[in-house]
């Protein structure tokens, strides 16, 4: 095949058609095909080249032989909508009660007297007894907090996010409906972490696993951070 016509199709991103005209020239002088039954077979190899393509980004990375699974780590973040900025990013092995009660502690202590609006999902985790006491102290909200699972506002999850969801404390909670946590803006954030990060990474240890989302989460408050267009208006998407 004449070299210029290859680098012309491969320029124009019709590779399909470069790796496959020369062979379907042989077949339309063999069969006698007219200009417009060769065009449709060169336009019918770059579609399914292109088609080939979409689903190879598709499929999950194949495992070698030779790996080794090091771990996991829970990232604890914190969306500010308002700037669109992860705020005290906090990396830990577990996601236990104490684990999160420290990320809020760690970002109340950015600004200890402001008032806070929390957007978190139903995990039991963020409606435990130790997170309404921290609440209770830092709130300095004098009231009987009674005794977990007998009376008062730490006997059940319900009277417990009752008291959490109160909007006259200065830190309130908001809790997304049940199997709606795609309503929190962070899980459009925990997407972009997850193709620009994570997707397709190896690492040789949960060290360096940290220190790439980290460092990635440096450059997305400097760079890239913005706060996102929220489109949805409420209506019921299914009955």
């Amino acid at each position: 095949m004449n070299e210029s016509l290859s680098s012309t199709l491969k320029e124009r991103r019709l590779s399909g058609m470069a790796e496959t005209v020369e062979i379907r020239l042989h077949e339309a002088q063999g069969n006698h095909l007219t200009h417009s039954e060769f065009l449709e077979l060169i336009l019918q190899d770059e579609l399914l080249v292109r088609q080939e393509r979409k689903i190879a980004k598709r499929l999950p990375a194949l495992r070698e032989y030779e790996y080794t699974r090091h771990g996991t780590l829970c990232l604890f973040g914190n969306f500010h909508v308002a700037t669109g900025r992860v705020l005290c990013p906090m990396i830990r092995q577990t996601r236990t009660e104490i684990d999160y009660l420290e990320n809020l502690d760690n970002l109340i202590l950015q600004d200890p007297n402001a008032s806070y609006r929390i957007i978190a999902d139903n995990l039991t985790t963020h409606c435990s007894e130790s997170l309404v006491r921290y609440v209770a102290e830092t709130c300095e909200i004098d009231e009987p907090l009674g005794k977990k699972g007998v009376r008062g506002i730490l006997r059940s999850v319900k009277t417990r996010v009752e008291f959490l969801t109160d909007p006259s404390h200065r830190i309130q909670f908001l809790f997304t409906p049940r199997h709606c946590s795609w309503l929190n803006q962070i899980e459009i954030w925990f997407g972009t972490l997850r193709s620009k990060v994570t997707r397709w990474m190896s690492c040789n240890s949960l060290d360096a696993l940290e220190d790439a989302i980290l460092t990635f989460i440096d450059y997305y408050n400097t760079t890239l951070a913005h706060p996102y267009n929220w489109t949805y208006t409420g209506r019921v998407l299914a009955d």
